[in-house]
Formats: structure tokens, C-alpha cells, sequence
């Protein structure tokens, strides 16, 4: 066995943990880059409106985040415990550590890591990624040839297809459910966002409403994990199960969130539509408003030909120019071709 370092010989590779998820990192960094250009064009906003304007976009580009980055996160029911347990298959040796199951829509995360982390001449800090897009059992036979701790198999074969908890039928098709009524409640924010900068400000707050109409259905298809009687994890002389998590409470937040902006978008649009429309410079017809433009000059060798009426002249010029401060009325000889 000092041969392989410390690797027993029947695991021929050395473990390659799963570190952070790069999807949702990329979404991060997409909102957050969208975020600094809005803001970067802020100063050019002038008057109450700029406050209005950063509330709406930061709280937009907020909703947005969410709704994307809840379909890679891995913490919507998770569950954890400190055990003595045994380190490795065909061995007796116990080591104190801290496990955990993090369950999203797309796989588990299952976690290990030791109290002390050093322990056995070996650093104890494991995050192992199980999806559910791949071929589970596949990745669970990947799994026993890299010889990952026995916590972790063991709880990665609870849900394997043949495993008799059926854990792997319940978790996948509530998070394939969740995560495609998400991404419509996605579509609706994009649709509500181009309303919101059109006349329709009513229907920009029927789709926000109908966006957390969509959250609150996510969160109930993922609460039917729980429809079923749950397998207990037993590891060591301690048992957990999961239960909901952040991401979870997050999507309840944003969708109460988005419930409150439609339904006061709707109420305020019946209530003081005028009102509205300023607050979001939409419907604004300035053809209907008298403008003045004050003072101006009207070079007359432009106008040979044509009679001047109801033109109040100024200035010592009147032949190069003449300034006018009300309406010009212009008639042309018939005869007058152009």
C-alpha cells in the first residue's frame, strides 16, 4: 500500500474533488457585468428619476439573478451531521468528520470533511458532484474505482437506480420539473421588462405576477420530494434526512417579491394610470403640448417670393434678417415653381 501512497491498490486513481459549479459562477459574473454598465450610465440620468431608475434596474437585474442562478445551485434541500466513521473500503480505521448531502435540481453534492481536516497523514476534504443529466450508476462505479471515502459511496448509492429507496425517481423528475418552470418564469421576466418600457404597464404587471406564479409552482414540484416516505442516511451511530435549504427560501423571497411588484403595478395602473406613466416615461405625447420655442432667426432671402404675416421684425438688418417670436404663416404665388 506504500506503494500507491497511501492508495490502497485496488484504487488505481487519485480523487479529483468537485470545487465550485462554473455555470453558476458564469451567471454571477453575466448579471454582475450587466449591473456595472447600467450604473456606469447613471450620472447621465438627471433629476428624481435617477432614484427611481436604480431601483428599478438593480431590483430587475436582482429578480433576473435568481431566477437563472437557482437552476445550478446545489443547496434546495440539504442535510448534514458529525460522525465516526469508517475512512475506507476494507479497512477499520475511523476518522472524525463532518458529512453532507446537498441536494439541486440537477444533482447532489456530497460532502466530507475532517475535524481535524489532517488526519491519517491525509487531508480529509472531499466535495463530490452527482448529476442527474449523466448516468448516475456510471458515476457511482467512477466513484468506487477512484476509492472515494465509504460516507460518500454510501450515500451516493442510496440514489442509484437499483438502490431500493428509489431516492433517484423522487429528487430528478421534481428537479426536472422545477427547474422547467423556472426558466418560464424567466421568459416572463424578459417579457415583463420590455412591457415595463412600453404604454402597457398594466399587462408588465401581469406578467410579474404570473413570474411568481411560476416560482411558487418550482417550489411545489420540488416539494413533492417529500410526498413519499424518506430513506433515512445512517452513518456511523448517527442519521439525518434532508430538508429545505437556502436556495429554497431564496426562491420563496423573490417570489413573494415578484408578487408584490405586479400586484402594485396593477393596482397603481388602475388607480392613477397618469401617475404611473410619468413614474416610468412611457405614454408621454408631447404632440399635444404647446411648445415654445422662444426667439429666433429667419434669414427673409430664403423666402423671396413669399409673404410674411403676423412677423414682429427686430434689429437694425431687416433685409440680411428678421427675428420672429410668433407663428409664420407663408403663402407662394402659385406660379412660384421650386
Amino acid at each position: 500500500m506504500t506503494f500507491y501512497d497511501d492508495i490502497y491498490p485496488f484504487y488505481p486513481q487519485q480523487r479529483t474533488s468537485f470545487i465550485f459549479n462554473t455555470s453558476l459562477l458564469t451567471v454571477i459574473l453575466v448579471f454582475l457585468v450587466l449591473a456595472v454598465s447600467f450604473l456606469l450610465i447613471l450620472p447621465g440620468i438627471r433629476g428624481k428619476s435617477r432614484i427611481l431608475w436604480t431601483f428599478r434596474i438593480l431590483t430587475s437585474l436582482f429578480i433576473g439573478l435568481v431566477l437563472v442562478a437557482l437552476n445550478f445551485t446545489s443547496d434546495w434541500a440539504e442535510a448534514s451531521l458529525k460522525a465516526n466513521t469508517t475512512y475506507k473500503s476494507f479497512s477499520n480505521v475511523v476518522v472524525n468528520a463532518d458529512v453532507g448531502l446537498h441536494v439541486g435540481l440537477y444533482g447532489i453534492n456530497i460532502t466530507l470533511r475532517g475535524d481535524p481536516v489532517m488526519q491519517l497523514n491525509e487531508t480529509i476534504d472531499y466535495n463530490e458532484m452527482f448529476a442527474w443529466s449523466s448516468d448516475i450508476d456510471g458515476e457511482y462505479a467512477e466513484a468506487l474505482e477512484k476509492g472515494l471515502p465509504n460516507p460518500i459511496l454510501y450515500i451516493a448509492e442510496k440514489f442509484t437506480f437499483h438502490n431500493p429507496c428509489g431516492l433517484i425517481y423522487q429528487y430528478r423528475y421534481s428537479g426536472r420539473y422545477a427547474s422547467a418552470t423556472l426558466w418560464t418564469a424567466f421568459c416572463c421576466w424578459l417579457v415583463a421588462n420590455i412591457l415595463f418600457s412600453m404604454p402597457v404597464i398594466l399587462y408588465a404587471g401581469y406578467m410579474m405576477a404570473a413570474t411568481a406564479t411560476l416560482i411558487f409552482i418550482s417550489m411545489a414540484s420540488f416539494s413533492t420530494i417529500y410526498s413519499l416516505p424518506q430513506c433515512r442516511f445512517t452513518i456511523g451511530t448517527g442519521s439525518f434526512q434532508t430538508d429545505f435549504s437556502h436556495s429554497f427560501w431564496l426562491a420563496l423571497a423573490t417570489g413573494l417579491l415578484c408578487a408584490v411588484i405586479g400586484i402594485a403595478v396593477i393596482l397603481l395602473d388602475i388607480l392613477i394610470p397618469e401617475k404611473m406613466r410619468e413614474a416610468f416615461s412611457v405614454g408621454l405625447d408631447s404632440a399635444d403640448e404647446d411648445v415654445y420655442f422662444g426667439e429666433g432667426y429667419l434669414n427673409t432671402n430664403f423666402l423671396e417670393g413669399a409673404s410674411l404675416d403676423a412677423v414682429t421684425a427686430k434689429g437694425p438688418s431687416k433685409e440680411s434678417q428678421q427675428i420672429f417670436t410668433s407663428t409664420v404663416c407663408l403663402s407662394y404665388p402659385t406660379n412660384q415653381s421650386f
